[in-house]
C-alpha cells in the first residue's frame, strides 16, 4: 500500500493505491502507516489530475480504481460516476436508478458516505430532493466548494446558460 496527502483548495487530501489502483481518496483522517510515496505511478497520477480539476482544466478523471463494498454500493458509485460534470442529482434519482425504488433514498445516503474514494467518484454532486445540499462525508463547505467550481468551469466553458 502506497499514499500521499495532496494538498487542495478543500484541505490536504489523503491518497491510498495498492497495486495500480487508487483505492481511497479522503478528506484528511488516520494517514496509513510508512512513508509517504510521491513518485508511486498511481498516486502522481491522482496528484497530477487532482491539481488539473481544481485549475479547472480537467472535468472527467482518468484513474484505475479498486472500489470494495457491497453489491449495492458498488452500484450506487458506479451511478455516481455517471452524474455529468457540474450537475446534480438527489439520491432519489440514484435510488430510482439502482434499485427502482426512490424508497432506497437513505440506503443510498448511507452508501454515499461510505465512498472511499471522494471527489474521483463524485458523492458531492448529490443532494436533497429539495435541492438543498445535505449531508457530505467532507462537510457542507467542501460540498458547496467543489458544486460551485465546478458549475463555474462550466460557466467560465460556456456550458451554463447566462
Amino acid at each position: 500500500m502506497a499514499w500521499l496527502t495532496v494538498p487542495s483548495p478543500v484541505g490536504d487530501l489523503v491518497t491510498v493505491a495498492e497495486g495500480t489502483a487508487l483505492r481511497r481518496l479522503s478528506f484528511g483522517g488516520a494517514l496509513p502507516s510508512g512513508d509517504p510515496e510521491p513518485d508511486h505511478p498511481v498516486l502522481r497520477a491522482v496528484a497530477e489530475q487532482l491539481r488539473a480539476y481544481f485549475a479547472g482544466e480537467l472535468t472527467d478523471f482518468d484513474l484505475p480504481l479498486e472500489l470494495r463494498g457491497s453489491d449495492f454500493e458498488m452500484a450506487v458509485w458506479a451511478e455516481l460516476r455517471r452524474i455529468p460534470y457540474g450537475e446534480m442529482c438527489s439520491y432519489g434519482d440514484i435510488a430510482r436508478a439502482v434499485a427502482g425504488d426512490v424508497g432506497q433514498s437513505r440506503a443510498v445516503g448511507v452508501a454515499n458516505h461510505r465512498n472511499p474514494i471522494a471527489i474521483v467518484v463524485p458523492c458531492h454532486r448529490v443532494i436533497g430532493a429539495d435541492g438543498s445540499s445535505v449531508g457530505y462525508g467532507g462537510g457542507l463547505e467542501r460540498k458547496r466548494f467543489l458544486l460551485e467550481h465546478e458549475l463555474n468551469v462550466r460557466f467560465e466553458r460556456g456550458l451554463l446558460p447566462i
